[in-house]
């Protein structure tokens, strides 16, 4: 395969050249010529692309019903994108979570941060789950499945199909199994000192997050000895990591009761039941209801899903931020810790804090800000993109 070979786009004369050319992995629809021709080209094509005087700069994923137009997947035209491609990429992210991890249960490809863009691949053990939410990925499934169960030796890969970039780019939804056969049961993760029960065939996203696992880690120091609630837990989340801790109780609260189950799961398997309790319902009603009911709890942590995915709903977004840290500091005992995180990538820490900040102050409480966490290492953060810093964990003392 040669550079001859790929169809052409070619950037615009204010397009910023300098910035992609130093590592910027997207190019939007704005920066482009686009023509009839480019216009036409399949999602998911791979075609050069050319700065303004027409000399290549790289290879990138085309998709023209999407307004990131072009991803750039590989610096050196003259490569073949084929199995041994996506061997080499998965190889050198193999190496870090080996030397990251002593057991195999990890986000394993991190999208652009590892060369992919937008691959998403979650490692539980023996199997894989995929989540591909960009058009060129479908169109190499066979040979990116090939690499990763030649290079990890895993007998099972998963397709899920439930990214939200997968609408952006014109993609049906549809999960499948690439390899083996589906788990009949849910696996068993250990993640600090707790066991976390991911449905890789029916849960949320891949099945478990693994991004929270050092913000878990930190509030479990807070635990010993302590009564928890943990809101928006999902699958146990921060609730599990604080018994393993040596919290005294925790409830856990979520809108699922699916997840819920399996948080329960979690806890039996880790041997903390007695300690455990959930309570299904939406979050701003049971943290109401709670307030009403008289309830104080030495640490509260809330792991809401993003309020704020996108920038027109930053603003919608921030103010739900705050509200929820108005509800949760009520509930926080004298001395005791809130813990507040936000997923979305439209909010930056800047201005997630100080809508936690201020929500705090009109419960007429406050305290100092005793940490700032973010995923963990097997999430690498793109320099140039700064979305790909999406997930942050404030914890206050009250």
């Amino acid at each position: 395969m040669t550079a001859s070979r790929f169809p052409v786009l070619r950037l615009k004369p204010k397009a910023n050249a300098r910035a992609i050319r130093h590592g910027a992995p997207w190019v939007y629809d704005n920066e482009l010529v686009l023509d009839r021709r480019s216009k036409n080209l399949a999602p998911g094509t791979i075609a050069v692309l050319e700065d303004t005087e027409r000399k290549p700069m790289g290879l990138v994923a085309a998709n023209p019903l999407s307004r990131i137009t072009a991803r750039m997947i590989e610096r050196d035209v003259s490569v073949a994108i084929d199995q041994a491609w996506f061997a080499a990429k998965i190889t050198r992210a193999l190496q870090l979570r080996e030397r990251l991890f002593d057991a195999p249960f990890y986000r394993l490809i991190h999208a652009e941060a590892d060369g992919l863009p937008g691959l998403v691949v979650d490692r539980f053990d023996t199997a894989l789950v995929v989540q591909p939410n960009a058009a060129w990925l479908e169109l190499l499934l066979d040979p990116l499945c090939a690499a990763l169960a030649d290079v990890t030796g895993v007998t099972t890969i998963l397709k899920n199909a439930s990214g939200r970039t997968r609408a952006l780019e014109g993609l049906d939804d549809e999960n499948a199994v690439l390899l083996g056969q589906a788990p009949d049961a849910p696996i068993m993760v250990p993640m600090n000192g707790a066991f976390y029960a991911a449905d890789l065939t029916g849960g949320q996203k891949t099945g478990l997050f693994y991004d929270q696992r050092p913000n878990h880690a930190f509030a479990a120091r807070l635990c010993e000895g302590a009564r928890v609630l943990d809101v928006f837990s999902h699958v146990g989340g921060f609730g599990l990591a604080a018994l393993a801790g040596g919290a005294t109780s925790a409830l856990s609260v979520d809108g699922s009761a699916p997840a819920l189950s399996l948080a329960e799961k979690g806890a039996a398997e880790s041997g903390f039941s007695d300690r455990f309790n959930t309570r299904k319902g939406d979050a701003f009603d049971v943290l109401e209801a709670l307030l009403k009911e008289g309830e104080k709890y030495d640490v509260v942590i809330c792991d809401p899903p993003a309020f704020a995915p996108s920038k027109p709903k930053l603003d919608v977004g921030l103010r739900a931020y705050e509200r929820l840290a108005k509800m949760a500091a009520p509930l926080v005992t004298e001395g005791g810790y809130l813990g507040l995180c936000s997923c979305s990538h439209a909010a930056d820490l800047g201005k997630f804090r100080f809508a936690c900040t201020r929500g705090i102050g009109r419960a007429e409480r406050s305290g100092s800000l005793i940490h700032t966490g973010f995923a963990g290492p097997d999430h690498p953060l793109m320099p140039q993109l700064a979305e790909s810093g999406y997930l942050k964990a404030l914890f206050y003392r009250l």
